[in-house]
């Protein structure tokens, strides 16, 4: 368990001062590489010094007088200065060279302190590169951190897309600038430092020119990049709006469509996206005038430098060698100046990013960081009495929801709320459910508290099913059991999960201030769900999903699901053999009118003709997809060479010129455009046209694009669906002799992109009922669909297999937050889930105000039975806001709730005797 000063500092308020901020936390970092970058300028100097030495020594020959001449090499001295005498002690004579060798000598020199700068500017950069991907990973485990720790009502104020655009987006650059925040001005002012130094050594009215260009660009480009500053955060606060509005409008899409304001929203973004461009292009403009007065003045000093130091160099004042060095020199200075003022002007920016951030999550209200502490331990059952007295609450907006409710609630007892929408009941359940905080008033438990309670007690005991039906994107199995994991129980091997952890991956977190908890540990809790282990998972969820009337459900999900022979090859192969015997019992039975079976041999009329001719399902990929068959080569030449590809195109003409015949006045959304397969609403726009051309020129006039428009277009074409007799045994005949054709020639390129019908074969792009069934289900027959998939499943339950299948069903992708499911089946399993947590107090508020009538009532009527222990299994309380006042009678003790205030709470026989409000909401 994390320590107290954990807690505290993670209680504590982010920085306000970015700097810091990144000091606190890479104090000891930023001090050892401070030292690196003071170690790596001496040999930057020498660097800088040495091809002066080059060119007057050895190349214009100072030194060397005769032609035996030598100099030493690598001479070592130490000198005094001249207050304490001047003298000089040789440290090393160093190696006495003629000239030819003495410039061989100082050039391998100068390439090994290259070499010696290129490996400290590795290392350098390296790692404050890595410091500041720790500090940007540090900084956002924080702001999520925070983010869980919100009080709940926050979230009304914030959108979720602006809050994971400031997570993710807006504090991306951190990561660049923190490793830069106090290494990048000493080690490029060193380098700029050492480059004067140098410049200044050689001539003095050279150095004092650099000096003041550089004074100039020190001073007017910061002041010009003002404005910059403040066209950047405004162009990042519209971005983010912009980010939020989108999500918004993601969110409430149906909206969009039921009240045909699709146009105004366009209209909208239309207007935020000019001012978000005229923000960037005014940005664009000053920032590129600012590099273009920048360049100018890196590039005036070299000019000065020729002008001056060439008439220096022709008076004698100033030797060759010495110009070429101040010229080398002030190549690498306008880089280190340059930087000094990008990352003066990062840091300015950055500081108002940051200050904004700061602002969005330095909030009052947090949860206290100690009450999420993760605890393995497990909770006791609950056992007394809830509490409330004098309960008020009142939100942000100062609206009212509940006010002076006084009563006692045993935690194992069988109790309603029931009123109005707005009328207490809700947010008194909120209250007790921990999801508001009271704003006068106390809730006890046992005389604690509950908003004192750490989470590990309210999480694990109590039980919430609200109206919301929002799911993360996870598989319903997954959905099923998040409620239960709220520690790491047991360690699990990566490797037996297929996953590989990289060997720092602890040391890593430490450095980044994340948490340890191991996130491919089981973290199941087995003994809340009642059972001893993740073997007896299923039969536990199987049978909490029959409660909740979903197994139907899962089943129907599975038969639509993809499996992989590679991940699952077991079944994969009892699959098959179910289909070796529904193909059995097909032939010569009712089943036989109901199913066509794919045969190689022969044309399906329930297929399309793409599938004829294909025999297969096409992998999909950029060069071969089902949507532009007609752009493959290999296909083309077969349609050519049996002259097929003329009677599709005759087909295509029949088929647009019917479609457009039909649909072309009807509005792109109406349901009738459900019947037109071949076809999309969009398409049809673009066929009267071709369909024009076509007629007018046939087909040896018409150009290659309306050829291959009107033949895609027959490949959806269904005959018994479609009905428009267009497919008879002749062409039936042809197209299958152009299947033969296509397999028999198909080049190797192409045989990885089908996967052909085989009866002994599983298809992984197939369903799991298409793969069983291995044909189509018949079309116009009548509930031939429901007939075969009935059969199907005794098929299945005769097998054996009814269980695979369930887990096959539990693994279905739920999607962004369970969008693929109605809103009935997500709250079916809210409901499920809640059931399987174990917890001692159950509340429900309005939680399956989704359901239909008739489904209330059985799952109120199951739900009552089982908190109340008649299963057999451990009874727990229940809290239960009805949508439905009608049940109430069926509950131990009801609270009537009207106009923010509780009435009464009694049984429901004395409550019908002698409240007024309950009689009318029961009736």
């Amino acid at each position: 368990m994390p320590e107290s000063n954990e807690f505290e500092a993670a209680n504590r308020p982010l920085d306000k001062n970015l700097m810091r901020f990144i000091w606190r936390h890479t104090r000891a970092e930023q001090i050892w590489i401070l030292c690196v970058i003071l170690a790596s300028m001496p040999p930057y100097f020498m660097v800088l010094n040495l091809p002066v030495r080059i060119i007057n020594e050895p190349i214009q020959g100072e030194g060397f007088d005769t032609a035996t001449a030598t100099l030493p090499f690598m001479e070592l001295s130490l000198g005094l200065p001249d207050f304490l005498g001047g003298a000089t002690f040789e440290i090393f004579g160093g190696f006495e060279l003629e000239r030819w060798p003495y410039l061989i000598a100082l050039s391998m020199l100068f390439l090994a302190l290259v070499c010696v700068n290129g490996l400290f500017k590795f290392y350098i950069n390296t790692y404050k590169g890595r410091l500041g991907e720790r500090m940007l990973r540090r900084t956002r485990y924080q702001l999520v951190d925070r983010v869980l720790r919100f009080p709940i009502h926050h979230f009304k104020r914030v959108k979720g897309s602006e809050v994971a655009s400031m997570v993710k987006d807006e504090v991306e650059p951190f990561g660049e600038f923190i490793g830069d925040a106090f290494v990048q001005p000493v080690y490029l002012g060193g380098q700029a430092l050492v480059a004067f130094v140098f410049i200044l050594n050689q001539s003095f009215w050279l150095g004092m020119i650099a000096v003041a260009i550089i004074a100039v660009q020190m001073t007017l480009i910061p002041h010009l990049r003002k404005k910059v500053l403040i066209l950047g955060r405004m162009r990042q606060v519209t971005a983010r709006m912009l980010s939020g509005r989108i999500g918004e409008i993601v969110e409430g899409i149906t909206s969009v469509h039921v009240n045909d304001t699709s146009n105004y929203e366009r209209s909208e973004i239309s207007n935020r996206l000019g001012k978000i461009f005229f923000i960037r292009y005014e940005l664009y403009q000053r920032k590129f005038f600012i590099k273009f007065l920048n360049n100018f003045l890196a590039q005036l000093t070299p000019f000065l430098f020729y002008v001056i130091g060439g008439y220096f160099a022709i008076r004698g004042s100033l030797n060759v060698g010495q110009l070429l060095g101040v010229i080398n020199a002030y190549k690498d200075l306008p880089s280190p100046i340059n930087g000094l003022i990008q990352w003066d002007q990062k840091r300015t920016d950055i500081n108002i990013k940051y200050a904004q951030i700061v602002e969005q999550f330095n909030i009052d209200g947090m949860t206290d960081a100690e009450k999420q502490a993760p605890s393995s331990d497990a909770v006791a059952p609950l056992e007394g009495e809830l509490m409330v007295s004098n309960l008020g609450v009142i939100d942000e907006s100062g609206t009212v929801l509940i006010e002076d409710a006084d009563f006692t609630l045993p935690v194992n007892s069988i109790t309603a709320a029931i009123g109005p929408l707005g009328s207490g009941a809700g947010a008194m359940a909120n209250v007790v459910a921990g999801l508001m905080d009271p704003t006068s008033g106390r809730v006890r438990l046992n005389d604690k508290s509950v908003t004192d309670l750490p989470q590990k007690i309210r999480g694990r005991r109590f039980a919430y099913v609200g109206s919301e039906s929002y799911l993360p994107q996870l598989s319903i199995l997954d959905s099923l059991l998040y409620v239960n994991k709220h520690a790491p129980l047991r360690t699990r091997d990566p490797e037996e999960l297929g996953v590989t952890i990289h060997p720092r991956t602890e040391v890593e977190a430490i450095a980044s201030g994340n948490t340890l908890l191991d996130f491919y540990a089981d973290w199941v809790d087995y003994d809340a769900m009642g059972i001893s282990g993740p073997e007896e998972v299923f039969p536990k969820v199987k049978e909490v999903m029959d409660f909740v009337e979903m197994d139907e459900t899962i089943y129907d999900l599975a038969m639509r699901q993809m499996l992989s022979p590679e991940e699952t090859p077991e079944l994969c192969q009892k699959l098959i053999d179910v289909r070796q015997e529904l193909r059995q019992r097909i032939d010569g039975s009712a089943l036989a009118e109901l199913v066509e079976v794919w045969d190689r041999a022969k044309y399906n009329e329930h297929a399309s003709i793409a599938e004829n001719l294909l025999f297969g399902t096409v992998v999909e990929s950029d060069s071969f997809n089902v949507d532009q068959m007609v752009e493959n080569e290999h296909l083309r030449a077969v349609l050519a060479q049996s002259k097929l590809d003329q009677d599709l195109f005759q087909m295509g003409i029949e088929l647009a010129d019917t479609a457009i015949e039909l649909f072309a006045d009807l509005s792109p959304d109406n349901p009738f455009f459900e019947q037109l397969n071949f076809m999309t609403p969009e398409q049809l726009e673009d066929y009267p046209p071709i369909l024009g051309r076509a007629k007018q020129q046939g087909f040896d006039g018409a150009n290659e694009h309306d050829k291959r428009m009107l033949i895609q277009l027959t490949f959806g074409y269904i005959e018994r669906r479609n009905r428009l007799r267009l497919v008879d045994e002749d062409l039936q005949k042809r197209i299958l002799e152009a299947r033969n054709a296509f397999h028999e020639t198909m080049p190797e390129s192409l045989q990885d992109k089908i996967n052909v019908y085989d009866l002994g074969t599983y298809n992984p792009l197939n369903s799991v009922q298409d793969n069983i069934l291995f044909g189509k289900i018949a079309y116009g027959l009548s509930n031939a669909t429901e007939q075969v998939q009935k059969f199907i499943r005794e098929l299945l339950e005769e097998q054996g297999l009814q269980d695979d299948i369930f887990s096959v069903g539990l693994q279905f992708d739920i999607g962004t937050g369970g969008k693929r499911l109605s809103e009935a089946q997500r709250q079916r399993i809210i409901l499920a889930r809640a059931l399987l947590k174990g917890s001692d107090l159950l509340i429900i508020n309005r939680g399956i105000n989704a359901l239909d009538a008739r489904a209330q009532d059985r799952l109120v009527t199951k739900v009552l039975a089982r908190a109340r222990g008649e299963d057999g299994g451990k009874g727990f309380g229940l809290l239960w806001v009805l949508t439905a006042p009608g049940f109430a009678e069926r509950f131990d003790k009801v609270m009537v709730f009207e106009r923010q205030r509780m009435l009464q709470m009694d049984s429901p026989e004395v409550l019908a005797k002698e409240n007024a409000s309950y009689s009318a909401l029961v009736s």
